[in-house]
């Protein structure tokens, strides 16, 4: 049974793997006279719904930035508002991802966490760890220099060294899939120290919509515009593009 699952979760590394820059919960709110905690509440029904369209659209991992090393610089009230958050999604979402084959797993650092989040992310990461239809990653506490200098420092130790086994210790996942599409939303245009390493190669997509808006439709037409591009890889001639899912 075990190696079943393990066989399908494998299988997940062959369909697409999307990362998005959630960006543009406190604007949405103060255009309309909303606190910025309701923003971020907006923004995690925008995850739900984005979560229920990805395996659909042909997505097998899906890389989330909920909440960067930098973030920590914020105001204290928004930053324990988000924790809030993230504890509520740990302890209300977890039951329905497990249900529909969806594996959580949460990238960046745990231990400055406020206390007990740490322990709910370890659970919930087991209770989903049978999923099947989505890789889930949601990055929490993370930067992607961070994780790049950390592979390094374990890397010393090692006599030889390959890109793939590097990737693992960049990724903390062996065989992850690189990324073939990065999405931000709210209309800027850099990465914010995001996925620097599993996406060398990935297309970008940015678009002016913010994240509390960002729907089903929205997804499909940024992977109509990454199936119509040429992916060279560093070559001359283009490299197939996985066909687009039929809908």
């Amino acid at each position: 049974m075990q190696s079943d699952v393990t066989t399908k979760q494998e299988k997940l590394q062959e369909k697409l793997h999307v990362g998005i820059i959630m960006d543009g919960n406190g604007r949405w709110a103060t255009r309309r006279g909303l606190s910025r905690m309701r923003g971020h509440e907006a923004g995690v029904e925008a995850i739900r719904r984005i979560v229920e369209a990805a395996p659909k659209q042909g997505i097998g991992t899906l890389t989330l930035y909920a909440f960067s090393t930098d973030n920590w610089r914020r105001p204290k009230a928004e930053v324990a508002a988000l924790m809030t958050l993230l504890r509520f999604y740990l302890a209300n979402e977890v039951a329905s991802l497990a249900r529909n084959g969806v594996r959580l797993t949460v990238i960046g650092r745990r231990d400055r966490l406020p206390d007990g989040i740490a322990a709910a992310i370890a659970r919930a990461e087991q209770a989903t760890a049978d999923g099947d239809v989505l890789n889930l990653r949601i990055a929490v506490d993370y930067s992607a220099r961070d994780a790049i200098l950390n592979a390094a420092a374990k890397a010393a130790a090692l006599t030889s060294l390959t890109r793939e086994a590097f990737s693992q210790l960049v990724t903390g996942e062996a065989g992850l899939r690189d990324v073939d599409l990065i999405i931000r939303t709210s209309g800027e245009k850099r990465l914010s120290d995001f996925l620097l390493w599993e996406g060398a190669y990935a297309e970008l997509h940015f678009t002016e919509r913010m994240w509390p808006e960002f729907e089903a439709a929205d997804l499909a037409e940024a992977l109509a515009c990454f199936h119509g591009r040429e992916r060279r890889f560093g070559g001359l001639q283009s490299l197939p593009l996985e066909p687009a899912p039929s809908l």
